[in-house]
């Protein structure tokens, strides 16, 4: 997106990069577990949200920080993201920690679909049904 593609007043937003914090930076390779942040960085990410961070608010968001979401070890979700970006010292180059999806230039998440139009993409969906 481009600044002249945000609302009135929220052309500073264009700025944001939005990550998606389990899959894409921690490795969560046994799931949702027991709800801890037990994996390790994937590979190249810690590196690339430095480097990114030069030009670009970091925002990380995660199903983990949803304010509903049981307390774990007495933590939040939001407290054990945090935890985890600390333990790695990546915290000092993100912006915020959310659940919400916010405004932002780019949405990174190995989640996504790139949406084209309805046609490929109720093909693509029906494809990978159960």
């Amino acid at each position: 997106m481009k600044p002249s593609d945000f609302p009135s007043g929220f052309a500073s937003e264009a700025n944001n990069l939005a990550i998606d914090f389990d899959g894409v930076i921690h490795d969560a390779y046994l799931g949702f577990h027991d709800g801890t942040c037990y994996g390790l960085p994937i590979e190249g990410s810690l590196d690339a949200i430095k480097e990114l961070s030069k030009s670009f608010k970091i925002i990380i968001f995660t199903a983990k920080a949803k304010p509903n979401r049981p307390l774990i070890n007495g933590k939040t979700g939001t407290e054990l993201v945090t935890d985890w970006l600390r333990k790695y010292n990546i915290l000092d180059y993100v912006s915020e920690v959310t659940s919400e999806k916010p405004r932002a230039f780019l949405y990174i998440d190995d989640n996504a679909y790139r949406f084209i139009n309805w046609k490929n993409t109720l093909e693509f969906v029906q494809s990978n049904e159960n």
